[in-house]
């Protein structure tokens, strides 16, 4: 990608590049400093439970290898002066096959089996880089990406932290304010504290 870049307190370069079989190790990286990412390899999205419970971290961090050998590329990753800080996932819906499977996410008002509506479902930053408003350029990111990709529609479902006494860890599914900030519209409510918002592409729209 390499066209998102901007500074962080005027010294630092923050960079995002796709996720590929080449940045493996970089995906590791960033996916591996704090938080569940290192177990989980940002595979929770992608396995029903039952799927989920029978796999090990070794075949998760498989799966993932295999995802980032295709294209598009599953997640962007977050360079701070050249080192893999942070970490996003974002693709169709129809890919992340929990989704369609979660009774809180019931209220999304498109089918489960369009293709064109993508989701982002999970941030990851390294412990060191928080507080430098790294979700928000991997937000701005992944947005790109979907558009560039054929997506008509990118829909989330963040966590409205005022209204949340969940753990941090929990708030891997993103920020509701972050995504407002980007333009997204909160089209359900199914907790309290969660939310389903979506970004609509226009220029795509049926």
């Amino acid at each position: 990608m390499s066209d998102v870049a901007t500074t962080v307190a005027g010294m630092s370069t923050i960079t995002i590049e796709p996720a590929t079989a080449e940045r493996f190790d970089d995906a590791q990286h960033a996916l591996t400093g704090g938080g569940d990412g290192a177990s989980c390899q940002c595979q929770w999205w992608m396995l029903r439970n039952k799927d989920w419970q029978s796999t090990s971290r070794a075949e998760r961090t498989e799966m993932l290898r295999t995802e980032v050998e295709a294209a598009p590329s599953p997640a962007l990753i977050a360079y701070v002066d050249g080192e893999a800080a942070g970490w996003v996932r974002v693709g169709p819906r129809t890919a992340q096959t929990r989704l369609a499977h979660t009774r809180t996410f019931a209220a999304s008002p498109h089918p489960w089996d369009d293709p064109d509506v993508w989701a982002v479902t999970c941030f990851v930053v390294r412990r060191e880089f928080r507080g430098r408003g790294l979700n928000h350029t991997l937000l701005d990111a992944a947005i790109i990406h979907a558009r560039t990709n054929g997506a008509r529609v990118i829909e989330a479902y963040p966590i409205d932290v005022p209204a949340s006494k969940r753990p941090t860890n929990d708030l891997y599914i993103g920020v509701l304010s972050v995504f407002l900030a980007a333009g997204f519209e909160e089209v359900a409510r199914p907790k309290p504290d969660l939310a389903i918002v979506q970004l609509v592409f226009d220029d795509q729209a049926a």
